[in-house]
């Protein structure tokens, strides 16, 4: 390799070799998709058109990748679809779907069968399983239970300036649309936030927020 035309031939070539060996192992590979030599996939993934794989990144079967997905250092594991968006250092469980446009950030844990639809970002938190979080939502340093549902626009306020602060969000809550979670609290289980509400301090089980600043209520009760 003596230029960078003989360096993009040789990038080629190698690829070509790469992707006819996933093809010949059962893995559809439609191309142009770049992956790397550290990448493990499983039989029956399907690469789409301009997806990027690197690194120590494992792909398990029936999973569908893309088109103009990147993943990188990452676990994908049985029956995900991820399409248009970004995984970086981040497990996906069984049957996650994520997209399109949608970003997932290291030190992320996505449950089992959790929703993450569209313009939607995970920075280092854990969602447990069935929960969905569907449009233009922010989880950062936040620790969400299952079969939460995050409206959209919601937002958890992470970072005071100075610290980043952690959310929890126990299993079974309904968090409305463009709600502000001001880290730290705590949502307790089974609790709810209406549309708009900016909430300061912890929520108890079976309660609703109410209002910015949100106030307290017992559940079905104003």
């Amino acid at each position: 390799v003596n230029d960078g035309v003989q360096l993009a031939n040789a990038r080629d070539v190698m690829q070509k070799r790469i992707n006819r060996e996933w093809l010949l192992k059962g893995v559809t590979v439609m191309e142009p998709a770049y992956i790397d030599s550290d990448v493990k996939l499983e039989q029956d993934v399907c690469i789409f058109p301009n997806t990027f794989i690197y690194g120590d990144t494992t792909i398990k079967r029936e999973s569908q990748i893309g088109p103009g997905s990147t993943i990188v250092n990452s676990y994908i594991s049985q029956g995900c679809k991820v399409v248009n968006s970004t995984i970086e250092g981040a497990l996906l469980e069984e049957g996650v779907d994520v997209g399109p446009y949608s970003h997932i950030r290291p030190e992320s844990h996505i449950g089992k069968d959790v929703h993450i639809g569209n313009f939607a970002e995970i920075k280092k938190s854990i969602l447990g399983h069935d929960t969905q979080m569907g449009h233009f939502s922010y989880v950062g340093d936040a620790w969400v239970g299952s079969n939460v549902n995050i409206g959209a626009g919601s937002i958890t306020c992470n970072f005071d300036g100075v610290n980043k602060n952690q959310t929890v969000i126990e299993d079974g809550a309904f968090i409305g649309s463009d709600s502000m979670l001001v880290a730290p609290v705590r949502i307790g289980a089974g609790s709810s936030t209406s549309a708009g509400s900016v909430v300061t301090k912890d929520v108890p089980p079976a309660s609703q927020a109410i209002g910015m600043p949100a106030k307290i209520f017992p559940k079905n009760k104003q």
